[in-house]
């Protein structure tokens, strides 16, 4: 009777005093929790809100862990927006050849990666979720602060943010109208159409004087 009795305790106290040391077991699942905070946080502080600290608070680790599996925070942002591509490196031939057509440059890699079809149903997924605030929110700050931010810093533009933002109306528009909402005729327009219609106005955007 006492031996069943100890050897009973003794075996739950060591079962879960082993489980309490060390990380958290399994890389999938400290993965996926890091992940799903991550994409939480920014989705209701956004991105200037939401730090690796709150992020690795949120997920119960570490932060050198959320680095260790995700990098820099940009990396982390990415990672929560589950883009087909890194934006950073889509966007490095916008900024060959300096401000003098950009706005052409850029809209022909934004439709070359949309026009992708292995590349429209996961961008279509996150444009999707603008119907839900938090959506709103990663989508604001996935296309501004990821994809645009950069090409304005880059390109040296004075105003940026003000600029950016009117480039992106005009790309935002382009992706409900034609991939989202399949309006006609802009859902069957060639490239080179929407280039010659759109460029222009994001050139202006882009180096001329606005009003």
């Amino acid at each position: 009777m006492t031996g069943s009795t100890t050897s009973s305790t003794t075996g739950s106290t060591t079962g879960p005093a082993r489980a309490r040391r060390g990380r958290r077991p399994g890389a999938p699942d400290t993965r996926a929790a890091i992940l799903g905070a991550a994409r939480e946080l920014f989705a209701s502080s956004g991105y200037g809100g939401t730090s690796i600290r709150a992020v690795a608070a949120a997920a119960g680790v570490d932060a050198a862990l959320v680095h260790h599996y995700f990098g820099t925070k940009d990396d982390l942002f990415l990672a929560a927006l589950q883009l087909p591509i890194d934006p950073r490196s889509a966007m490095l031939p916008v900024l060959e050849g300096g401000l003098p057509g950009a706005g052409e440059r850029l809209l022909r890699v934004f439709l070359g990666v949309w026009d992708d079809e292995q590349n429209q149903q996961p961008l279509l997924a996150l444009v999707r979720g603008l119907a839900e605030p938090s959506g709103q929110r990663l989508v604001r700050d996935g296309v501004l602060q990821m994809v645009l931010g950069p090409v304005g810093r880059g390109l040296g533009i004075d105003d940026p943010e003000r600029r950016m933002a009117l480039v992106a109306s005009q790309m935002v528009g382009v992706v409900i109208l034609r991939y989202l909402l399949r309006a006609e005729p802009l859902a069957s327009m060639a490239p080179d159409e929407l280039v010659a219609a759109y460029a222009p106005t994001l050139q202006r955007y882009l180096s001329e004087p606005l009003a």
